[in-house]
């Protein structure tokens, strides 16, 4: 590791541990809460991201040998989203993470009404991290179910933590639309999601994977886009944002150059507050802010109507 490179982890593990102790100290200052059954609570302590450190990046080529539903049908988004299927108790604040405290099981169908079957997640974090842009996304969009995708599994325990903390703490008012889950999105993204079921996807500050050789493990690629668009409605967007200008040239090149997208700029995009947040919300954006380093963000939507097999062959040869 270079001096520049051991400086700037200095750094971020400075802003990590006065962001944990920033949101610790938020909490305590009442003891009780009357939730929204009536009942008396005690506030939770908030987690703190010191107890679940872990390398930054996983190979995602890897085996994930963690339990996968067999097809969207066979995922149960109450466990996740309780409040938008009529449970009132945050499903007794049990946790579902698939990691190895919080475990998924994806053995049975679940059992609702054709109503609640419409019940869908609406926008994806792919690589949520800690979970701040989860957040800001649940404040602004509160009626869309908002989903965090964690390859490392203490990150996703963190998370599913602190939103559930978040919950209890509010009462159950707040926070009831988001959620995440451990799992590898490279592999297993189809065993989530229904065709055209999206209206917004997430990459921020994606492992680089500097080296060449490595390259294949980039969650932006031109096999990985036709998924992505596949899983998105007409007009849903992909957001991306990073602080390595040789990635954000790769993004923009493969969307730009992918017939079923197109790049959303002007007023259009300096007028997305989802630009904001990806900049300047994000665990990884504070850090990058602190370090007086540039934030590259792009935004594609995709085109409406279907293109012809010639080009899409075209494309991919």
């Amino acid at each position: 590791m270079s001096q520049e490179e051991a400086k700037a982890k200095a750094q971020d593990n400075e802003i990590e541990n006065e962001d944990s102790d920033n949101e610790e100290a938020k909490i305590g200052q009442n003891t009780e809460i009357i939730d929204t059954m009536g009942r008396v609570r005690q506030y939770v302590t908030m987690p703190k991201k010191t107890n679940y450190r872990m390398r930054a990046h996983i190979n995602p080529l890897n085996e994930f040998k963690h339990p996968i539903p067999p097809s969207p049908e066979w995922v149960d988004w109450s466990v996740h989203f309780p409040a938008f299927f009529g449970i009132l108790d945050n499903n007794e604040d049990k946790l579902v993470a698939n990691v190895a405290e919080f475990p998924a099981c994806y053995d049975k169908k679940p059992e609702h009404s054709e109503e609640l079957k419409k019940v869908k997640v609406d926008i994806l974090d792919i690589g949520c991290g800690y979970g701040n842009l989860l957040l800001e996304l649940s404040k602004e969009f509160p009626n869309d179910l908002i989903f965090g995708m964690e390859i490392r599994d203490k990150v996703t325990e963190f998370v599913v933590n602190k939103i559930n903390s978040l919950r209890i703490n509010s009462g159950y008012t707040k926070f009831t639309n988001v959620s995440a889950i451990r799992t590898n999105v490279m592999k297993c993204i189809f065993n989530y999601f229904e065709k055209e079921t999206l209206s917004k996807m997430f990459f921020c500050f994606a492992d680089p994977h500097f080296k060449k050789v490595n390259f294949r493990r980039r969650i932006i690629n031109s096999s990985l886009l036709t998924e992505y668009a596949y899983l998105l409605k007409e007009g849903g967007k992909i957001y991306t944002v990073t602080d390595v200008k040789s990635l954000y040239d790769w993004n923009v090149s493969f969307l730009g150059s992918h017939p079923l997208f197109e790049e959303v700029t002007g007023e259009e995009k300096d007028n997305d507050p989802c630009i904001k947040m990806m900049c300047e919300m994000t665990d990884e954006a504070k850090k990058v802010i602190k370090r007086g380093d540039p934030c590259w963000a792009a935004v594609f939507r995709k085109k409406a109507g279907k293109p012809s097999e010639q080009t899409m062959l075209k494309y991919f040869l």
